[in-house]
């Protein structure tokens, strides 16, 4: 007898006496994605997956099929991230996961097309056809997968614009620290008071504050998200115009946004009292053009010290000179600009990476210095002004050897 069969695409047929029985059972499922939107949501997952993980499954994307919609997760056992896409069109309902370096390879090169999945859940062979060819790999049983962590006990919500989250995590994110000794620097702190939100960022040398008076609460809250999932969300956001929904315990977090949902822990601890730390009383005040002061750094810089980058802050009346030197090397540099100062004659000295981080990380046309004396901490703002919202950076300044 000649026993003729398909398995998703494929077409099979075996020899069988007719004096045998036999059981033949395939479970299969189809469905047809778009390659752009899934290589998109891929790359995104793929940078929450670590190079070593604890347990071997975490190397790989959850792949679940729903009622129409591709779910894929992806983790490295203390953050988890899923997203969400539209399927074109599925047979059946089933889990699987793939190898992440498997896929990614495979869909990464391909131009916008339907990409046809076929899986036989039986055995985890899939067949995947695009346009001018077709895949053969092996996955495997979905159920090991770690199941996605839910909120537990009392939570607390935060609900921010998109795009709004993706400015305030851009303009905090480069002041995390990677301290061992004190780890609740190493985070963005979300400090959700009845009039504001404000995100604060520091390493100890410097510091960031950014707030938001359109998202207020009458119950306060706080939280300190920890630097990769900060991360993770600072690249994905802003491309589209929704709301995201932080919801939190007192170690958790899950943040949904447009298309997916970060699950993470929470870095436990008391975050310092950043307003302490910001002088109040600045009575030096420079406002300069942000673009020019940071193309003069960028040419002062290379002749600082390199272990210290060093570089003086001349001020008198109208105009900033900055000076650099590497007495080892014999090279200094010295370069003058224009500004608006009246206040008293001052020589302050700051780490120059650091000042053109800052200026890198501000987008108005001019800034302004507030000095106190050169012993004291510089903060700087936005010259223009905004009523929804302060951004204030912080830099210590560095010991001057005159």
């Amino acid at each position: 007898m000649l026993l003729c069969f398909f398995v998703g695409t494929l077409f099979f047929c075996i020899f069988v006496p007719n004096n045998k029985n036999i059981n033949i059972t395939f479970i299969l499922m189809k469905f047809t994605v778009s390659s752009a939107a899934l290589n998109s949501q891929l790359q995104n997952l793929a940078k929450i997956i670590s190079s070593k993980n604890s347990l071997a499954i975490l190397d790989c994307f959850l792949f679940e099929v729903n009622n129409g919609q591709l779910t894929i997760t992806a983790g490295d056992g203390e953050n988890m991230m899923k997203a969400v896409i539209s399927l074109d069109e599925s047979d059946a309902d089933g889990k699987f996961v793939i190898p992440h370096r498997t896929i990614l390879d495979a869909v990464k090169e391909l131009p916008e097309q339907p990409l046809v999945f076929n899986i036989d859940l039986s055995t985890f062979a899939i067949n995947v056809t695009y346009m001018n060819g077709s895949y053969n790999f092996t996955a495997q049983s979905g159920e090991e997968y770690p199941s996605f962590p839910a909120l537990e006990g009392e939570t607390s919500v935060i609900t921010i614009n998109e795009t709004v989250l993706a400015g305030n995590l851009n303009r905090t994110f480069f002041a995390v620290a990677a301290d061992e000794l004190r780890p609740v620097m190493n985070g963005v702190f979300f400090d959700q008071k009845e009039d504001n939100l404000t995100l604060v960022a520091s390493d100890g040398h410097k510091l960031v504050r950014d707030r938001n008076f359109n998202i207020k609460s009458p119950a306060p809250c706080s939280f300190i998200l920890p630097k990769k999932p900060a991360s993770l969300l600072k690249g994905i956001l802003g491309k589209q115009d929704a709301d995201v929904v932080i919801r939190f315990n007192v170690n958790k977090a899950e943040i949904g946004y447009s298309g997916g949902v970060i699950a993470c822990r929470l870095i436990e601890g008391k975050f310092p009292n950043y307003e302490a730390v910001i002088p109040q009383n600045n009575p030096n005040n420079v406002t300069i053009n942000r673009k020019a002061l940071l193309s003069a750094m960028r040419r002062v810089l290379p002749f600082a010290s390199e272990g210290s980058e060093l570089v003086r802050f001349n001020l008198t009346a109208g105009q900033l000179e900055l000076q650099s030197e590497d007495i080892d090397f014999a090279t200094s540099a010295k370069e003058s600009i224009s500004c608006e100062y009246a206040g008293s004659n001052m020589s302050i000295g700051f780490k120059g990476s650091s000042i053109m981080e800052i200026l890198n990380n501000l987008t108005s046309e001019e800034v302004t210095i507030q000095l106190a004396d050169p012993s004291r901490a510089g903060v700087i703002v936005p010259a223009e002004k905004n009523d929804d919202e302060s951004v204030l950076m912080l830099l210590m300044p560095m010991l001057l050897n005159d």
